[in-house]
């Protein structure tokens, strides 16, 4: 029997779902009625090459490591070692990030003030679940997905026809004229950009599909046109919603979402508790689906000597990786516990942004690694491959790695000096450089390790 082929809209599908988490919509809608214009230029300048980057790499190098491979392949074995481990570490932080959001979650759907200690069992409990979870076939299911993706589209069309609803009766929230929407350019607004690059990430998954489509040359870059401006609108609508609503400067990227829900609303009743069970299930769903993808690059990293040997530990009874899964809990479980200690009024969004530094970090390697490959290895065969001479080539490759050096200065590095911001970028930025030196002990240890053979 003939396989089937892999529609357009399949891999459209597919990208919305995969790429789409309900988390970061509060922090986008955070920045104000300028997101619009921030959403557009970056869809433009950094998601657009971006995306038809990640398609010739994909269909060019289709190995098991993804972008540590192909960082691996132009500047060697070391710098792949760094890409895997960023690539790889933003999980257990998103994890935590999460797993605190849960709990914040959970006492407002449920109109209850949880105690510290308790929140913290609370966080561990979602965190070993999530874990034990991946550690089974279970996490491969794809109904799992499918139901988180109701979800989302569920939360994000009820965040914005209500927002719509509230606009056309009782005014708006925040000025959405067009003055309103041209950009700010102070800290504040600048440190959330982040989340808008980091919401556009994750589309090179379309790329492993290559085999599978009638026409990839032609489907691939249409699947990531059309994936990511359906992405942009949904985030948009539900960003009008919680706009509609609460000030932007009064918008909490944590519970600015179920914040919104409840003053669009106008009291908590079934409705509310409904999108807040939703909510809670995609951000375990969203941990769940990524954990296999993060992990497979950790291993086959582990696999070439470039990252310890413990992130390739499988399970004997199906194979499930084992090593790399249980240092994500473990390393969650760190944080969360640690969190009371953190100088920084917003738990949240010092891991969330903790781990964007982190993934986007691993992505400035990507950028480079494209345009080093393409001199480097001229002859092989690229099922897809962009267009364009030298001059298209390079301002594709190095506005979006300009665009991805900036946003990590804006949002780890605090530039006006003031209390607020020392406070909330300054564990930000000591979190990272703590976590590209556990890396680098990560890198010695495996070379040590292949030493001692």
């Amino acid at each position: 029997m003939e396989k089937k082929k892999f529609k357009l809209f399949d891999a459209v599908l597919m990208s919305v779902v995969v790429v789409l988490v309900v988390e970061s919509a509060a922090p986008a809608a955070a920045i104000g009625p300028s997101q619009f214009f921030w959403w557009g230029a970056l869809l433009l300048l950094f998601f657009l090459p971006y995306g038809l980057i990640s398609a010739e790499l994909g269909t060019t190098y289709d190995d098991e490591g993804g972008i540590y491979d192909w960082v691996k392949r132009a500047f060697g074995r070391k710098w792949g070692g760094r890409a895997a481990w960023l690539y790889w570490i933003n999980f257990p932080i998103w994890m935590a990030s999460l797993a605190v959001l849960f709990n914040e979650v959970l006492a407002q759907i449920f109109q209850i003030k949880i105690a510290t200690p308790v929140g913290i069992i609370i966080e561990l409990v979602f965190i070993w679940l999530v874990t034990l979870i991946s550690c089974y076939p279970i996490a491969d299911s794809k109904w799992i997905l499918n139901l988180a993706a109701v979800a989302k589209v569920v939360i994000m069309l009820s965040v914005g026809a209500l927002g719509i609803y509230h606009a056309a009766t009782q005014g708006l929230a925040n000025d959405f004229s067009g003055t309103a929407m041209l950009p700010k350019f102070d800290a504040t607004s600048l440190g959330y950009i982040s989340v808008i690059l980091f919401n556009f990430l994750g589309f090179e998954v379309v790329a492993t599909m290559a085999s599978d489509m009638e026409n990839p040359k032609k489907q691939i870059p249409q699947a990531i046109i059309w994936g990511g401006v359906l992405i942009a609108v949904f985030y948009l609508f539900a960003a009008f919603g919680m706009g509609a609503a609460i000030p932007s400067s009064q918008l909490s990227t944590s519970g600015g979402l179920m914040d919104s829900i409840l003053l669009l609303v106008g009291h908590h009743n079934w409705f509310v508790v409904l999108i807040g069970i939703l909510f809670m299930y995609t951000l375990a769903a969203n941990l769940i689906s990524w954990s296999a993808g993060v992990n497979y690059v950790a291993l086959y990293a582990a696999k070439n000597n470039d990252l310890p040997r413990v992130f390739q530990k499988t399970s004997a009874k199906n194979g499930m990786l084992v090593g790399a899964t249980f240092l994500n809990g473990i390393i969650a479980t760190i944080l969360v516990v640690a969190a009371p200690f953190i100088p920084n009024p917003n738990i949240f969004w010092a891991f969330f942004s903790l781990n964007v530094v982190a993934l986007l970090g691993s992505y400035m390697l990507m950028f480079p690694s494209f345009l080093k490959l393409r001199k480097i290895d001229p002859d092989r065969n690229r099922p897809f491959k962009i267009h364009g001479n030298a001059v298209v080539i390079r301002l594709m490759t190095y506005v979006p790695l300009v665009l991805l050096g900036l946003t990590l200065i804006l949002t780890a590095f605090p530039l006006n000096g003031s209390h607020a911001e020392l406070s909330s970028k300054l564990p930000i930025l000591i979190g990272t450089i703590v976590t590209i030196i556990i890396g680098e002990i990560c890198i010695r240890h495996a070379e040590k390790q292949v030493d001692q053979k």
